[in-house]
């Protein structure tokens, strides 16, 4: 009876030590642009689940990552250090070393379960991480595979984001239940190529979006704007991108993965679009603006699927009791364009891609329907967690506890944020770095170009006016020029110093 009751006592004490410490979930989407949720105003889509979070939570209206490409991402995101510190810098060249330090392995040893379910993008064995599933390299959207901790590959049929909440809520039924829990769940949508579930294919056919008003941008002195290679317009692939299949050899992937029932669905919706862009002959702006419509129904459309599954792990938790004690925090990899500028894609430093969705709830800590305007990086998602869990935050990460800014309205959080993007490839985007203020932008390129941008974001908040040398600006570059330096002196990024030396 004595050893019962020891047990009992025991087993009370750890389900205690689990109910002190919050349980995490993050959810981390690809590619998935503030102009696409409701609780940022969009008038494009309705986002029910997202906005669930947002309205149990804060909404950050200024949060913004350190590298706008989704490896890159996703390494600061672990490790709460710049690009330049953990090593991944790109998705070309770079290798992610997970023997370094990340917020995973200080969760465990804190007493945390950890897991890692879906798209990870730095290579095939996290460390940190009591479980994981994750998909290969990009992963496809249709029957994908996943590797799992065996390093088996294992092959799914189905829908990639449904498989990959099956997956979450599989794992959630299966944890150790005595400890607190860390889970992060890696959704491919909305990355290109924008394949819809089935169930979603024409959820946005009889809706009319209207063109940006920057959408014909003629990039005038904007030298690394007239180089890259990312516009709807000439970039994107009609068989590729757009589903119109006769217009390439080898289609899409996922398409080619499909099972006869699925497939039969995408031919029954796409092959009848395509018979009907045949038939009306659609040259220059015509064709342009056809191409923009079909990629905002695809893009939107997958996006439909991402939302709706955010929506089960919210039911999840709530059916399960684990709502009050849990941290639920959204966020993409980075922003992405909605032609803005002609572009799809993200990388550059300006707002669309530079700036990332993130909604937070922390039930006790974060008042419901909070709107924070303080800038925050996906830098600070490490700190961030640490602190909450009541752990140590290395003095080696360069992020910021955001908890702070819920205890009280007159915290300094950031006057500034440094940027730094360096892949050198795809889509002909220049490397570059830069500073945003409040009200200015001032942006270094290198190598592909070498030039400087400079943008007032009140009076030109889609920065179309490169006010760079002109005159009366002198002051407020120098200003600039000397806040971006003490940045890259704080962050230690040598590369980034180098460069400024021999100006």
């Amino acid at each position: 009876m004595r050893k019962i009751i020891l047990i009992s006592c025991l087993l009370l004490c750890k389900l205690s030590y689990a109910q002190q410490k919050p349980n995490i979930v993050i959810i981390i989407s690809d590619d998935h642009a503030f102009q696409a949720i409701s609780s940022y105003g969009s008038k494009l889509t309705k986002t029910p689940n997202i906005d669930r979070i947002a309205q149990s939570g804060v909404t950050f209206n200024k949060a913004y990552v350190t590298n706008s490409i989704c490896g890159p991402s996703r390494a600061v995101i672990l490790t709460g250090l710049y690009s330049h510190k953990n090593g991944f810098k790109d998705n070309e060249t770079s290798h992610f070393d997970h023997g370094q330090d990340n917020f995973a392995k200080h969760l465990q040893a804190g007493g945390y379960e950890t897991a890692w379910i879906g798209k990870l993008h730095l290579g095939n064995k996290p460390q940190g991480f009591n479980y994981y599933s994750i998909l290969p390299d990009q992963g496809q959207y249709y029957n994908p595979d996943f590797i799992d901790m065996d390093g088996k590959t294992v092959h799914k049929e189905g829908y990639v984001t449904n498989l990959i909440e099956d997956a979450a809520e599989q794992w959630l039924d299966n944890r150790d239940q005595a400890k607190p829990f860390c889970l992060v769940i890696g959704h491919k949508a909305t990355h290109r190529t924008w394949l819809p579930d089935t169930a979603d294919m024409g959820k946005f056919d009889k809706v009319k979006f209207p063109i940006p008003k920057n959408f014909y941008d003629n990039y005038v002195n904007r030298e690394a704007a007239k180089v890259q290679d990312m516009t709807i317009d000439k970039t994107m692939i009609m068989g590729y991108d757009l589903k119109m299949l006769s217009y390439s050899k080898n289609g899409e992937g996922s398409v080619n993965r499909m099972n006869g029932a699925q497939r039969a669905r995408f031919d029954a919706y796409y092959k009848p679009i395509e018979a009907d862009l045949k038939s009306r002959n659609l040259t220059g702006k015509a064709l342009v603006a056809w191409k923009y419509e079909r990629y905002m129904r695809d893009y939107l459309s997958t996006a439909a699927s991402l939302d709706r599954n955010i929506g089960r792990t919210l039911d999840y938790l709530e059916k399960h009791n684990l709502t009050k004690n849990t941290i639920v925090i959204y966020l993409s990899d980075q922003g992405f364009y909605l032609g803005e500028h002609g572009w799809f894609d993200k990388r550059f430093m300006y707002e669309e891609s530079f700036r990332t969705p993130m909604v937070m709830s922390y039930p006790g800590v974060i008042k419901p329907g909070s709107q924070s305007a303080a800038f925050v990086m996906n830098l600070d998602i490490a700190p961030t967690l640490l602190d909450a869990a009541k752990l140590k935050i290395p003095q080696a990460m360069q992020g910021k506890s955001m908890l702070p800014l819920f205890q009280s309205k007159k915290v300094a959080f950031r006057d500034a944020m440094f940027y730094h993007y360096y892949e050198n490839g795809e889509h002909s985007v220049s490397p570059h770095f830069g500073v945003r203020t409040e009200r200015y932008k001032l942006i270094r390129f290198y190598k592909r170009v070498n030039t400087w941008e400079l943008y007032d974001l009140k009076n030109d908040p889609s920065e179309e006016n490169n006010l760079y040398g002109k005159k009366g600006y002198e002051n407020i570059t120098a200003q600039l020029k000397s806040r971006l330096n003490n940045l890259i002196d704080q962050y230690e990024d040598q590369d980034a110093k180098d460069i400024m030396a021999k100006l």
